[in-house]
């Protein structure tokens, strides 16, 4: 059965719950598509850097002229969170010239072209991580760093970010609070896809240096059979490994809402086996009654500094951003940050260990390209999000 049959039973199980929740793309998932990468992306020590006089210029590479229907709005959201930023920084500090990029990897390279021509000290964008690879390699030998709104680590590293929240950021925060809430023991279950096979690995990572151990991890088709098949393994390996967490790697608009209930139904759940989660269980709201998920453990950006992003988005524009929107202003705010310093935008300034402040909370660029973002952790208590761990508002170590 299809991942669209899936959407059906999805729909079923929510309404079993007395919730009605609109089944629709993972807005939050859209920067990590097109992941495969353009060999001679990320390669060498990459973004020394270009110096220049009066505000740094910044090119922004984003979907404008794509044929997908939902490129322009979330184009027109991004550039809007670059402009809220720049405002904020002054007509000195940064100049920002968008570019589009049609939401290819050729669009990408040629918006690239046309902004080192025009100048550019930085390349803001764009979304695709496809697109992010090409602009990457077009870009390389420039210095010009490339802080992508992709939250796929296969491009980062060179002369290229990722902005977009990581599978192992999101890993590394779930699992510390979950192992200090004694939580330790942790079978991961995933989709057999190729994305599916990305967040086990990314958890696996993540979980050195955690407190927690993964005791196994358990795949199946994404489909409503490929589950219902899944759950007598599941429950085998969380019994025999004395697992006491499971982490779910699936999103509220897919597989998520099914594997929950499944595996509630089935013992595997509740306060023997606590939930953890790899996505947002919040988007939308409603997927916070799902039955299965209540008790579960997810991470969240910092509510206080997004809501006041979003308030004043929504002040200066009349709308709502996107919820990708952030990244572009996160961007913005961190080449200003080194700006106002009189510095230039290279790979020593970007990955300064002190890190930026963002639209989420503070947050770091490391030397591979991937990021760190402070998250918050939250609970699902009667159908509420309620945080139970503040996102930190200071990193320890080296940002690198």
């Amino acid at each position: 059965m299809s991942i669209r049959s899936l959407c059906g039973k999805v729909v079923k199980v929510i309404r079993r719950a007395r919730t009605a929740i609109v089944i629709s793309t993972a807005a939050l998932g859209l920067a990590a598509c097109n992941v495969t990468a353009i060999p001679g992306a990320g390669g060498g020590a990459g973004a020394a850097g270009v110096a220049g006089d009066g505000p740094t210029r910044v090119a922004l590479l984003v979907p404008y002229g794509s044929s997908r229907g939902t490129d322009a709005g979330i184009a027109q959201s991004l550039e809007n969170a670059a402009r809220l930023a720049a405002n904020d920084l002054g007509a000195n500090t940064v100049s920002l010239q968008v570019y589009p990029t049609q939401g290819t990897p050729a669009g990408a390279s040629a918006a690239v072209a046309q902004a080192l021509e025009g100048g550019a000290q930085v390349i803001l964008g764009p979304l695709y991580a496809d697109n992010a690879a090409a602009a990457g390699v077009a870009a390389s030998g420039s210095g010009v760093p490339v802080l992508s709104f992709s939250n796929n680590t296969a491009i980062a590293g060179g002369n290229v970010w990722v902005m977009g929240n990581t599978f192992e950021n999101t890993a590394r925060r779930v699992l510390s609070f979950a192992a200090s809430q004694g939580r330790n023991r942790v079978l991961v279950t995933h989709n057999s896809g190729e994305t599916g096979q990305i967040a086990n690995a990314a958890i696996i990572n993540a979980a050195r240096g955690t407190g927690a151990q993964i005791t196994g991890s358990v795949p199946y088709d994404l489909s409503q059979e490929g589950i219902v098949a899944a759950v007598p393994a599941i429950e085998a390996q969380a019994t025999s490994s004395s697992s006491n967490a499971v982490f779910l790697t699936g999103n509220t608009s897919g597989d998520l809402p099914v594997i929950a209930q499944l595996l509630s139904e089935a013992g595997v759940g509740g306060e023997d086996f606590r939930y953890l989660g790899l996505t947002r269980w919040d988007i939308p709201a409603e997927a916070l009654a799902l039955p299965g998920l209540q008790g579960g453990y997810f991470a969240l950006p910092s509510p206080g500094p997004l809501q006041q992003f979003r308030g004043r988005y929504q002040s200066t524009f009349g709308s709502s951003p996107h919820p990708l929107a952030g990244l572009a202003f996160d961007g913005m705010a961190a080449v200003g940050a080194i700006s106002r310093r009189g510095g230039v935008v290279n790979r020593a300034s970007l990955t300064s260990s002190a890190g930026f402040a963002g639209t989420g909370g503070i947050f770091r660029l490391r030397g591979d390209g991937t990021i760190d973002r402070a998250l918050a952790v939250a609970q699902i208590v009667n159908r509420q999000a309620q945080v139970v761990s503040p996102a930190p508002n200071s990193f320890r170590g080296a940002g690198s």
